[in-house]
């Protein structure tokens, strides 16, 4: 069993636990990319009705962004847009949003957090929603880059014939994207060159 801290109150921890838990919690993120694929692997066989379940759907997206020259870092994005199903079912855009934000730029950030509304221009009008919601950011820098990824990549995705890579594949990309965060409220823990979240 590795070494824990001693406090019972955090009001009372010592730099002795910080030391203790520094260490530990370095150990645990750099692992982050493992539990990553544990849990896109239960999107397999999850079909919620779709032509296909949604790691084939992810799984997809990734494939024709990868064929279409997309950079690591936007594939791994398509990768885990939908990472968010199983946790989020209300909300599932911002949970891969939140998992991406410190390894990811803004723009990609932004693309994630909101493709769910774009998506939804193709379906809402279908369940009573007004299918133009993503006009509210019609002004946004990445109102284009966003209505893009879904109609290249995550719209066209759900084609039980279509090309689609296996999880291994990715892999490699997942790893070198989530090796480091760029941001991170304990960026200081992981090293001097890496800033922590701006504050409020």
């Amino acid at each position: 069993m590795s070494e824990t801290a001693l406090f019972t109150r955090m009001d009372q921890s010592t730099q002795q636990d910080w030391d203790i838990i520094a260490a530990e919690f370095k150990s645990f993120a750099s692992a982050l990319p493992d539990r990553i694929i544990a849990h896109m692997n239960l999107l397999s066989g999850d079909f919620s009705g779709f032509p296909i379940d949604r790691l084939s759907h992810c799984l997809q997206t990734a494939t024709r962004a990868y064929r279409d020259g997309r950079d690591e870092e936007y594939v791994v994005c398509a990768l885990l847009h939908d990472i968010g199903d199983t946790l989020g079912a209300y909300n599932h855009s911002e949970v891969a949003a939140v998992i991406l934000k410190p390894f990811v730029s803004e723009e990609n950030h932004w693309m994630i957090q909101n493709h769910g509304i774009f998506q939804g221009y193709n379906f809402f009008h279908r369940i009573g929603m007004d299918r133009h919601m993503r006009d509210m950011f019609k002004e946004h820098s990445n109102y284009v880059r966003t209505a893009e990824f879904i109609e290249l990549y995550d719209s066209p995705a759900f084609d039980p014939e279509g090309e689609t890579l296996p999880l291994s594949f990715f892999e490699p990309m997942l790893r070198r994207v989530f090796a480091k965060p760029r941001l991170s409220l304990y960026g200081p823990m992981f090293s001097a060159e890496t800033p922590a979240y701006p504050k409020m």
